[in-house]
């Protein structure tokens, strides 16, 4: 009994601090891009502009709600939760500092650390794309069903790259266990040995969570807004809270899997897991900031063709080198 009360208290207290994360990277995001594009960004509400994002939910959160007449009513409404909830469910398996000690008993702290806790995060995010999919579909607008298309395919085609530069450290850790992966990183993180899986991860999970440059399937200046035009006020909210909780989990995957996750020395375990994910968040917000958007048909030549070979090449010479030394 015990177990499960402990499960749902991590569970609700790691869903509130996502949902908090969530409302203040949209004001960090606004004030940095206003830095690189030499405005002064949110600046009325708060100091430095900082409860500009509580205004902002405020306003979704009465903001009247419009379905359009020929949209699938039931799936319509059911889309923006998928999306939300299973990027809200993806991070349960993320360690996110080492276990704690309280009462004789000892708490992980995670939500859940299944043994297959990579393979558990992939099938979650997979599932995260019905969402966009039906979202676009139950519209009844050909221009949003052609975002959410854009996104299936996109998701599918980045996925199998980020599956291969995963590969590798997995193929070192002899597991895929999350934490079993943290404590091999104890001594050199794996960023090291597998910096080119390194590399086509980080490309690849810009690419998972629709961001810039390859955020086609929401390109304003082509299609309204995606695959989410139809949608106001909490719903359209809602997707917006799943891009950005998809940013968060994709980014402490990135620290568990190649930054050796919570280690780090001095500083408390958790507050390096926190430094390290927002190092990459903040990257997020620089290549929003820099870079343009590519042309889809380039984006998904880059995928195919490019990213792809090069991932697998990288995971064959991971498993010779692994062969090899063992």
């Amino acid at each position: 009994m015990l177990t499960v009360i402990l499960i749902i208290v991590k569970g609700l207290i790691t869903a509130v601090l996502l949902l908090a994360a969530f409302g203040v990277m949209t004001w960090l995001e606004r004030k940095v891009l206003a830095r690189f594009q030499f405005r002064p960004g949110p600046n009325r509400l708060g100091p430095a502009g900082v409860m500009q994002f509580v205004a902002d939910g405020l306003k979704l959160v009465f903001k009247e709600e419009i379905i359009p007449t020929a949209a699938d009513r039931a799936i319509y409404l059911l889309a923006p939760f998928i999306s939300l909830t299973a990027a809200i469910v993806a991070f349960a398996v993320i360690p996110w500092g080492p276990p704690l000690h309280i009462f004789g008993r000892t708490v992980p702290m995670e939500i859940g650390g299944p043994d297959i806790g990579i393979l558990f995060i992939f099938a979650i995010t997979a599932l995260g794309v019905y969402g966009i999919i039906l979202g676009g579909w139950a519209s009844s607008n050909k221009y949003s069903l052609l975002g959410g298309l854009r996104s299936t395919a996109q998701i599918i085609s980045y996925e199998l790259a980020m599956g291969l530069a995963v590969t590798g450290v997995l193929l070192l850790a002899g597991s895929t266990d999350l934490n079993t992966i943290i404590a091999r990183q104890y001594h050199l993180w794996y960023i090291v040995p597998e910096i080119l899986g390194f590399i086509i991860y980080v490309i690849t999970m810009v690419a998972e969570t629709n961001r810039t440059p390859f955020d086609l399937p929401e390109a304003e200046n082509e299609l309204v807004a995606g695959y989410h035009t139809e949608y106001t006020g909490l719903k359209w909210a809602m997707y917006m809270m799943a891009e950005y909780i998809n940013m968060i989990t994709v980014s402490g995957l990135a620290t568990t899997l190649f930054l050796g996750g919570w280690h780090g020395p001095w500083l408390p375990p958790e507050l390096w897991f926190l430094i390290k994910v927002a190092a990459f968040m903040y990257f997020f917000i620089w290549l929003r900031a820099t870079l343009p958007r590519l042309r889809y048909d380039r984006l998904m030549a880059f995928g195919w063709k490019v990213l792809l070979p090069v991932a697998l090449l990288n995971t064959l010479a991971t498993a010779v080198w692994v062969a090899v030394a063992r």
